[in-house]
């Protein structure tokens, strides 16, 4: 019994100390950082200091074998997202019982049990660094390196030298950094693109399959020729381009801008052109591009444990590269979505008529640049991706002028824009040669592009044919875009009324200033005849009791015009409603009374023009936040002569 009870003592007291072994190796091995004299091995793992990121040896989902990676995944998310694998291509197994660790020469290095090495940072770093201040080997030897994984999950190779500020830097004092060596996730805060110094390129590369994350075929990366832009390829072959950064967003993805979860980087120095994002607010948001071919903006969603499509680049079939084949343009709003630019004609017309433009167009009229100069001239496109960039030529010091000017010069030039949006815009792109990939944007986007035209075929366009139009309306002119913007892409939920004009949105602009946007809908009794006499009429006329407009829009076939914003709507919300007509006192219906007639006299007797208004009703009485009257709605109005004092009509108009 003794015996019994001193084995069970002793078993106990064994017990004891193997637990607290275990627990002080996993404090020990529950850190960020590793040094020259550490080991990470098959079971142990480095945690960055918050706990967002966590780099260990796994071995992928639904996976049968026995393959091991090395890798960095978000660790306070449930579904395993990888944002970084050392040996994709080289997997290990679990009997050969794997290590990290830190050679005397400041590598890191992955071994098996034999000390094969199985990838080091050397053969990545061997020919590129993050960082300028990059030690050579000679140095590297002689100097302490640790290993770090930061919080922003980036795993560093540092200089025990380096002080905290070069951590922080993101760049400066590393000897090496995951984040120049992504895998099929970008995340925030890594750099996309190419370290022109080096020669280093920075690129997204799809897992083989769902199970095995060796390179795919499918490339995501930065083409730095010409006018750099983004470029997702299979293989060699191109399936979808961003178009070039404009200063704001990228040519063909106008849903970049002003999104809430993440604010985008472009930068394009002489060391450097890259793609970058910032996360904002404590949304996790990656792009993915996935072994399938799809590469999307996924965000992660606490409440489902689920990651959430919130961008997808190949959402239709307009983003597909060169769909509408060369001088062809596409519209994804449009019945048949390829159309030619105006002055081309299909190629091939018996393949358009079966669905098939990859022909693309040719010139109905040759261009007349024999002689240098020629009598050529450009047609305005807006709201397009301009076409591929790819041997494209930019100045960015160049005025718009300058680029037409220079464009002209040269008799292989088939287009110019700006290169950069901003304000009232900068710096010059030419295009040579036939232009392939276009896409015509309806609610916002893109930018101007000027195709060189024979001088027969210009005045043609859409553009040219508005801007024709708007010379003889004296009003400050929006352009789409802006007036989309204010509206949120004119939103069901901004519309404050509708009329026999159309609906009427509340807009917002860049500087505050709240707006009504009246637009012309398609089913409109009213047309161009009266949207042009209300916008003549009303530019000529100013009267506090009559509706301040702002300005027009005459653009992609849309007749908007743009009021100040009135925030107690009509008249008719009042005097026909119960519990609203309570609010107003007899003294306030008189104030509004006489306030209509002052308007109605200006009209008839005081403005520079006679004016009948024949659609005077309650819904045309707009109230201001005082409740002061304003007559709005001048599309069925009629001009009289300066000596008239009635005249006939043989059109019925009006309520």
């Amino acid at each position: 019994m003794a015996g019994t009870a001193l084995f069970v003592f002793i078993s106990a007291h064994t017990l004891l100390s193997l637990f607290l072994l275990y627990a002080s190796l996993a404090t020990a091995t529950a850190t960020d950082s590793l040094t020259i004299n550490q080991t990470l091995t098959f079971n142990q793992t480095l945690i960055s200091s918050n706990q967002n990121f966590e780099l260990g040896f796994f071995t992928p989902a639904n996976s049968n074998d026995n393959r091991w990676y090395l890798g960095i995944w978000f660790k306070k998310i449930p579904i395993r997202t990888y944002v970084w694998i050392a040996n994709r291509d080289h997997p290990l197994h679990s009997s050969s019982s794997p290590a990290l660790k830190i050679d005397n020469n400041g590598h890191l290095t992955l071994v098996n049990q034999t000390h094969h090495v199985i990838w080091s940072s050397s053969s990545s770093s061997s020919s590129s660094s993050s960082s300028s201040t990059m030690m050579n080997t000679s140095n590297r030897a002689h100097t302490p390196v640790f290993a770090l994984l930061l919080d922003n999950g980036n795993l560093v190779v540092k200089s025990q030298t380096s002080t905290d500020d070069d951590v922080d830097d993101g760049s400066n004092g590393y000897v090496w950094q995951s984040f120049d060596y992504p895998s099929e996730n970008l995340i925030s805060g890594m750099k996309f693109g190419w370290n022109l110094k080096t020669g280093l390129n920075r690129n997204l590369r799809s897992w083989k399959s769902s199970d095995d994350p060796s390179n795919g075929d499918f490339v995501y990366e930065m083409d730095r020729r010409g006018f750099p832009e983004l470029v997702f390829r299979k293989g060699s072959v191109n399936l979808y381009r961003t178009g070039p950064w404009t200063g704001i967003q990228f040519s063909g993805t106008p849903e970049l801008k002003n999104n809430p979860v993440f604010e985008p980087i472009f930068v394009h120095t002489d060391e450097e052109v890259y793609y970058s994002f910032r996360s904002t607010g404590s949304v996790v948001s990656i792009l993915r591009l996935d072994p399938t071919g799809s590469l999307n903006r996924i965000t992660w969603n606490d409440r489902s444990l689920q990651w959430v499509v919130m961008l997808s680049v190949m959402k239709d079939q307009c983003n597909k590269y060169g769909l509408c084949g060369v001088h062809g343009v596409c519209n994804i709003d449009d019945t048949v979505p390829c159309k030619c630019l105006k002055g081309f004609v299909p190629t091939s017309p018996q393949n358009w008529s079966r669905v098939d433009w990859s022909d693309g167009c040719r010139r109905r009229t040759s261009l007349n640049c024999s002689n240098g100069v020629g009598d050529d001239g450009f047609q305005k496109l807006s709201f397009v991706k301009v076409p591929d960039t790819t041997f494209a030529w930019v100045n960015m010091s160049m005025s718009l002028n300058e680029c037409q000017m220079k464009c002209l010069k040269n008799c292989s030039c088939t287009a110019f824009a700006n290169a950069d949006v901003r304000g009232s815009g900068s710096g010059c792109v030419l295009w040579f040669g036939d232009l392939i990939d276009l896409r015509e944007f309806t609610a916002g986007g893109g930018q101007d592009l000027y195709v060189r035209m024979a001088a027969s075929e210009l005045g043609e366009g859409i553009t040219n044919q508005e801007e024709d139009s708007t010379r003889e309306l004296e009003l400050p002119l929006f352009d789409f875009v802006t007036v989309a913007n204010a509206t949120n892409n004119f939103s069901s939920d901004k519309v404050i009324g509708e009329g026999g004009f159309g609906p009427v949105y509340k807009g917002i602009l860049p500087n505050g200033q709240e707006i009504a946007v009246k637009r012309l809908s398609e089913n409109s009794g009213q047309g161009l005849r009266e949207f042009k006499n209300e916008v003549i009429l009303i530019s000529k006329l100013q009267h506090r009791n009559l509706v301040k407009v702002l300005g027009c829009c005459i653009q992609r076939e849309e007749m908007m015009l743009v009021y100040e914003y009135m925030p107690n709507k009509s008249l008719d919300n009042f005097i026909f409603d119960k519990e609203r007509s309570q609010l107003l006192s007899w003294e306030k219906r008189f104030d509004i009374i006489i306030g209509i007639a002052q308007g109605l006299v200006y009209l008839h007797r005081d403005s520079r023009l006679r004016i009948i208004h024949r659609d005077l009703k309650a819904g045309n009485i707009l109230l201001d936040r005082e409740m002061n009257p304003k007559i709005s709605d001048f599309g069925l109005a009629r001009t009289f002569g300066g000596d008239e004092t009635e005249a006939n009509t043989r059109r019925v108009v009006g309520t």
